[in-house]
């Protein structure tokens, strides 16, 4: 069974207006803090929290499991000690991808940042958004190779799923994962081309490091990658999300895509060949309309409506779906997203209902920390 694991960024904001706060280093302290009061055997690693890009976000990472009844567990655990420690330090957390509430996002100190302000300008300064990461083991860099040229038309889906990112300085974007566009400035970001092989991977990798345009590996933004430090596929496309459960069920589809690749490899089936600009225009589509809109059916790159493509999704990945035992829980966890909507449309709906984007933070701090949406 392949391992899986999960990062998530989330938002700081103040409890009464809901904008977002620079508060990540007392929160990262009351984080380190809280190590000194946990109980005999606890295994929980120093670095779950991390900081992030900007000071008004903060990181945790999942050990990684095998049991998807387990991830949500660290899930739903980490998003509790980050409010509490998000609290010590007058802040609240809330799983949004962009900030309603106009933002002045502030750098996070280190000679890293300071070269990523100097070489990107405003393109950085700006990138105050927080995605979903989900990893999932390989065998090898050529199984990881062939995973990534295999899952490429997929991804644009999770995307649609995930989208809860519509408003964007103090603004209605008209895209449900305005995320994803923003992250799209940065020049190494977005759908990859077939690779072919590991060789060709780290060829190409070396080549766009050796332009001098990136500082280091960790910023090849790929869609999805091989992960610089673990022996993982990384796939980056997601927002975060607004309610726990949603991440579980993208990280049980990522494992079956994986899964599924890997099989089609091992049975030497090649990859599909859709073209890299093509799927550059499945993005957009997904990040436009999310789930309230049409999208690119994966197979045919031709609009179709979101139940159609993430039904397409499901029945591509269903066999390991069912092998894994995860089978039930997407099925009910793809019916309810579609019946009551991903983030965007939720956060839509609550400015409906309450007339002002303070009042949507408020409400999603609640959802981020379990109440129902």
């Amino acid at each position: 069974m392949r391992s899986v694991g999960v990062e998530e960024e989330l938002l700081l904001v103040d409890a009464h207006s809901g904008e977002p706060l620079a508060l990540a280093g007392a929160v990262l302290a009351a984080a380190d803090r809280s190590l000194g009061h946990r109980p005999p055997g606890d295994e929980q690693r120093r670095h779950a929290f991390e900081k992030e890009l900007q000071k008004e976000q903060v990181e945790f990472a999942t050990k990684p499991v095998t049991e998807m009844g387990e991830l949500q567990e660290e899930i739903t655990r980490y998003r509790t000690e980050a409010r509490r420690h998000a609290a010590s330090a007058g802040a609240l957390v809330v799983a949004l991808g962009t900030s309603p509430l106009p933002a002045r996002p502030s750098l996070n100190a280190g000679k890293r940042y300071a070269w990523l302000a100097e070489q990107f300008g405003l393109t950085a300064q700006e990138q105050l958004t927080c995605g979903c990461h989900v990893h999932v083991s390989v065998e090898s860099d050529e199984e990881g190779v062939a995973v990534l040229d295999r899952i490429r038309p997929w991804l644009p889906v999770l995307t649609a799923m995930s989208a809860n990112s519509p408003y964007w300085q103090g603004t209605d974007s008209k895209y449900a994962s305005y995320r994803s566009r923003v992250w799209n400035r940065l020049p190494s970001a977005g759908p990859m081309d077939v690779f072919g092989s590991a060789d060709r991977y780290h060829e190409q990798v070396d080549a766009m490091l050796g332009t001098g345009v990136l500082h280091d590996r960790a910023m090849i933004y790929f869609d999805a990658r091989l992960s610089a430090t673990y022996p993982t596929v990384e796939v980056r496309v997601a927002d975060v999300c607004l309610e726990s459960s949603t991440p579980v069920l993208l990280a049980a589809l990522v494992r079956a895509l994986a899964e599924t690749a890997s099989r089609a490899w091992h049975n030497g089936e090649p990859p599909s060949r859709v073209d890299t600009n093509l799927l550059r225009l499945a993005a957009w589509r997904a990040g436009r309309s999310g789930l309230d809109g049409p999208l690119l059916h994966p197979k045919t790159m031709r609009e179709t409506s979101p139940a159609e493509a993430v039904q397409a999704l499901y029945a591509h990945a269903r066999q390991a779906l069912i092998e894994s035992g995860d089978d039930g829980r997407v099925r009910r966890g793809i019916a309810g997203l579609l019946e009551r909507g991903n983030g965007a449309r939720i956060q839509r709906e609550l400015l409906r209902e309450h007339g002002s984007l303070a009042a949507v933070v408020t409400h999603c701090e609640r959802i981020t920390g379990g109440s129902p949406a």
